[in-house]
């Protein structure tokens, strides 16, 4: 389930960046010369934020509980 959360996170952060991207350019009035390396720099700086909500997001929620590890017993068990 994990797999379909990013992907579909992801996928909006694609049109995300490019709508962002658009709106600088409409505001600067021409293209910009390294529109690429702009474009990764925008995916990826809202990436790295999303992703790292998400993390937490599901630790939080996660449907089972950490596991536990037993008390290791002080005294040896009775009749040794």
């Amino acid at each position: 389930m994990e797999i379909l959360y990013y992907t579909l996170v992801g996928g909006g952060l694609y049109f995300i960046s490019d709508w962002i991207l658009q709106r600088i350019e409409a505001y600067r009035g021409a293209r910009l010369q390294n529109r690429s390396l702009i474009f990764f720099v925008i995916i990826l700086v809202l990436a790295m934020g999303s992703f790292q909500v998400m993390q937490g997001l599901m630790k939080m929620y996660a449907s089972e509980p950490p596991p536990v590890m037993p008390p290791i017993p002080t005294e040896p068990p009775p009749g040794k």
